[in-house]
């Protein structure tokens, strides 16, 4: 009750708040108005009654003038004026001015005099030097000299259009807003310019430039307004960086000054979040129209962010696909936490929105580098392998296989999607795919419930050749790995040995991308003799017990095959085991081929382990 009663208060004492106002304005008006001569004449604008004299007004108002004089016989005392622009408070400055009494004319009053005097039809044609001819002139002569005036008399006329638009007071501003920005850039420029030691001119990067103060200012003007001025300091030539930093700063002050992006959860004031959406939703799909062309401009971080605020305020198919298309240019610049972007689909969905990063690693895959090519012919030669483009692919493998650890473990995630991600970059953009191995095992992890077929089908993606010693070994015991790829990791593993066994015995070292390890050959000429020799020593020892290592464990997979055997022979599944038998059948001869191999293999033994193993590899697919 007290509070319901509060409210009620709260109420009775706003109410006499508009008749206080009526009064305050009438106490103003009545200190310039004729007080003894009786009006004649009350206008009315927007609920307010002003008592004047006729005279006064048709001598300045043409459109006054032709309201009395409609209706002359019957001697009128009381006229209506409907959607005066300004309301009250211009109407009074135009009352005033009527009346011959002084007030100043400023930026934040000149657009609604401009307009009221237009409504009024206060022109030369009713009176010299009327209000709307003075309102112009400080428009033009003062106002458009000034950048921070433009910006308030557009602010005023967020409430007058499209009455401001046809009197041509925006697109005044607006071009001498952009005039205004060109010319302190010019400035900033030539202020920059310094002579080199070799006595040349050039422009000093490092040196701040001060022709960009107005960024702030535009930052208060509505979006519409803000588009326009944008478009036409891209038409005036005003630099990309200058651009994309004041789209920076405008984004970041409309989208987080609000909270409903954010607090979604909340079931209150439904109208309120759903305008305040609305508003959001017209400021990302404003600024990514507005983003210049030029590449690096823009931070690939805001980029993000404004993909996530499109995704999850369902802008326009055109809006995102132009956000993928940019970032995917510049994706080897990015970062894990940019690529982690929530899905905010139904609850059976992936915890983060991996469509969308297929989408941006297809446009980065994708991309027509033949400009870049041209450009960079002077630095790079066609030929090199640390090209920029390939740069650019091993940063993104890298950035792709972290991502695809860190979703791997989303039980939602299908194995379709998963597999998508990780062949969206092409063969050759993974050097070592240590990254995708330690992915693949976390999924397999996450997801104990696959089939056979399907951990081939995820296993086949790796290639294991190209795994480093650590993760060879981890694989080579890797339980959760179908039966092949373990075969396989045995027998990369083998190859490595041999070659750094035979890297080792001679003496000059194999190229490293053809040895699984740095050969010891490559520190024997700072050794002595006798140092070089007691470490290869060591080395061999090394790699013999590695191998026998190696032979224990297909050892093993020998034993466990004739358990299987056996199980399968007591179940009576004769074709079962027919072709399992043939499959392991190869594995044993392989194991049978090795263990005869000394540490020192002839290349006979080499050729016939590769054969094996490739006919093992084709049977079993």
């Amino acid at each position: 009750m007290d509070r319901g009663s509060d409210k009620h208060q709260h109420q009775q004492q706003q109410q006499p708040q508009l008749s206080v106002a009526k009064s305050s304005r009438q106490q103003r008006y009545n200190e310039w108005i004729f007080r003894d001569v009786p009006s004649d004449i009350t206008i009315q604008v927007n609920g307010g009654a002003f008592s004047l004299h006729k005279f006064p007004l048709v001598s300045r108002s043409g459109r006054i003038r032709k309201l009395v004089a409609e209706h002359r016989d019957s001697d009128i005392s009381r006229v209506e004026l409907l959607n005066l622009p300004g309301g009250a408070e211009s109407f009074e400055l135009a009352a005033k001015f009527c009346y011959g009494i002084n007030f100043e004319i400023t930026s934040s009053n000149v657009s609604q005099l401009c307009c009221a005097s237009d409504y009024l039809e206060m022109t030369e044609e009713y009176s010299k030097d009327n209000l709307g001819s003075r309102a112009e002139e400080y428009l033009e002569s003062v106002v458009c000299k000034n950048l921070e005036m433009c910006v308030e008399v557009l602010q005023q006329c967020e409430s007058l259009l499209p009455l401001a638009d046809e009197l041509r007071i925006v697109s005044r501003c607006i071009d001498a807003i952009a005039s205004k920005a060109c010319v302190e850039q010019i400035a900033s420029s030539f202020s920059r310019l310094e002579y080199s030691s070799s006595g040349r001119l050039h422009m000093n990067r490092q040196a701040k430039s001060d022709g960009d103060w107005w960024i702030e200012d535009l930052s208060v003007l509505r979006v519409d307004l803000y588009q326009r001025v944008i478009t036409a300091m891209k038409c005036r030539g005003v630099r990309p960086e200058s651009i994309g930093a004041s789209l920076v700063n405008y984004a970041q002050k409309e989208l987080t000054k609000k909270s409903s992006l954010w607090n979604m959860s909340g079931q209150t004031k439904v109208d309120g979040i759903s305008a305040s959406t609305g508003h959001e939703k017209l400021v990302v799909e404003t600024i990514v129209s507005l983003l210049p062309v030029e590449k690096l401009v823009i931070p690939i971080n805001f980029l993000f962010g404004l993909l996530r605020s499109a995704v999850m305020l369902d802008c326009t198919i055109a809006c995102r696909l132009d956000l993928e298309r940019r970032i995917g240019s510049q994706l080897d610049i990015a970062t894990l936490d940019d690529l982690l972007i929530p899905s905010f689909k139904h609850a059976g969905d992936t915890l983060f929105d991996v469509d969308t990063v297929h989408r941006i690693l297809v446009n980065f895959s994708q991309q027509d580098d033949s400009e870049e090519d041209m450009e960079d012919a002077s630095v790079f030669e066609s030929d090199s392998p640390h090209s920029p483009s390939q740069t650019a692919l091993f940063k993104v493998s890298k950035l792709v296989d972290n991502y695809l650890a860190e979703i791997a473990p989303d039980a939602n995630l299908k194995l379709a999607k998963f597999i998508v991600i990780a062949d969206a970059l092409p063969e050759h953009a993974r050097t070592v795919h240590d990254g995708l191995y330690r992915a693949i095992d976390i999924y397999l992890k996450a997801h104990q419930g696959l089939t056979d077929t399907d951990k081939k089908r995820l296993c086949k993606m790796i290639d294991f050749q190209k795994l480093s010693q650590e993760a060879g070994a981890h694989a080579a015991q890797n339980e959760r790995l179908p039966l092949q790829s373990i075969v396989q990791v045995l027998y990369f593993e083998q190859i490595r040995l041999r070659n750094s066994l035979g890297c080792s015995n001679e003496d000059e070292p194999k190229p490293m991308h053809q040895s699984w390890r740095i050969s010891s050959g490559a520190l024997s000429a700072a050794m002595s003799p006798r140092d070089n020799y007691a470490s290869l020593r060591r080395e061999n020892r090394e790699l013999k017990l590695e191998l026998a290592r190696l032979r224990m464990r297909l050892n093993d997979l020998e034993r466990e095959h004739v358990c299987m055997k056996r199980d399968m022979q007591r179940s009576n599944s004769r074709k079962f085991m027919s072709s399992f038998s043939k499959k392991i059948g190869k594995l044993s001869f392989f194991a049978n081929s090795s263990s005869r191999a000394s540490t020192s293999p002839s290349r006979h033994s080499y050729r016939t382990d590769s054969k094996v193993i490739e006919r093992t590899c084709a049977s079993t697919d």
